[in-house]
């Protein structure tokens, strides 16, 4: 009897564990970030087959791994390409398009080969990411086409060519969508599984490349710091149909200005004491005009009280 018990649940249990499978993504750490997953982006450059490729994959509509909008006008920023280097050390910079002389790194893919090592990773920019942010592969990366045309003998750097107002034949600018959105168009990349955050660089060597970040006054966005980074996207296998279930999370927006010399990011936060001033001007102002009506009302008091002892007087 209990054999047969433990039979049918576990033939009850095996369909509802198939309806769904869960794939938690790492949320990032900015407003602005939320438009730039680095673990699809890593995902891009895996796939791609040079860096022009990865350059048009990064700004198609039609793949949706862009959604930045630094500058807060409503349509997705043109994202460029740079590769910078120093002997088998890469730097790869992702930088945005904000204006004349405007631009903003948001990542870089740092790459190394060491006799038979190639080492990688997608390093989030820290005005955006947070400190130490880091996506790094679970395999190997040396059959990556990309990385094997960047170590290839008739390799030129690239240096995309396109600057604010002039964009490849291409390129059509879209409008930006809601961060919802964004996630259930690109959550089908994580579910590959083939990228991990840490907090640690695994690129020894990349202080060799002399690159000075660069940062734009242009940036609109609000950084945002979360105490829950983690969402569950939530997949029926048997519908097909994506359902995205946000985590509760407490979230402190502060105004955010990236220094456009070290590229740094400098945080204002709200002074609570204009709050204070303002409830004690309020209780001030309260408390005079109290004041001031209690003084009206004695002066009337007084006033009646000499009318009456003067009509007194004034009887025979």
């Amino acid at each position: 009897m209990k054999i047969l018990i433990i039979t049918l649940a576990i033939l009850v249990a095996l369909p509802l564990a198939a309806l769904a499978d869960e794939t938690t993504i790492v949320s990032a750490a900015s407003e602005a970030a939320e438009g730039l997953d680095l673990n699809v982006v890593a995902e891009l450059f895996k796939e791609a087959e040079t860096l022009e490729d990865f350059e048009r994959d990064l700004n198609d509509p039609e793949i949706g791994v862009n959604n930045l909008d630094l500058n807060d006008d409503g349509e997705v920023d043109f994202i460029r390409v740079l590769d910078e280097f120093d002997g088998d050390t890469h730097i790869i910079v992702l930088q945005v398009l904000l204006g004349d002389d405007e631009f903003q790194d948001v990542a870089y893919i740092e790459v190394e080969r060491t006799g038979d090592d190639y080492n990688l990773q997608v390093h989030g920019h820290a005005s955006f990411y947070g400190p130490n942010y880091y996506i790094v592969p679970h395999a190997h990366v040396h059959t990556w086409p990309c990385v094997v045309w960047i170590y290839g003998p008739r390799y030129h750097p690239y240096h995309s060519g396109w600057y604010w107002g002039h964009y490849p034949h291409w390129y059509r600018p879209y409008r930006h969508v809601h961060v919802d959105v964004y996630r259930t168009r690109t959550v089908h990349y994580h579910q590959r599984a083939s990228f991990r955050v840490v907090n640690t660089s695994q690129v020894r060597t990349v202080n060799k490349v002399k690159y000075t970040p660069k940062a734009s006054t242009q940036v609109k966005k609000r950084t945002v710091s979360t105490t829950t980074r983690s969402t569950t996207v939530k997949r029926s296998s048997t519908s097909g149909r994506t359902t995205v279930n946000k985590s509760s999370r407490t979230t402190t927006r502060r105004d955010t200005k990236v220094n456009s010399r070290s590229g740094q990011s400098t945080t204002k936060r709200k002074a609570t004491t204009t709050n204070k001033r303002s409830s004690e001007q309020k209780k001030a102002t309260k408390k005079k005009s109290t004041t001031e009506r209690k003084s009206s009302t004695t002066k009337r008091k007084s006033t009646t009280t000499k009318k009456r002892t003067t009509k007194k007087k004034r009887r025979p």
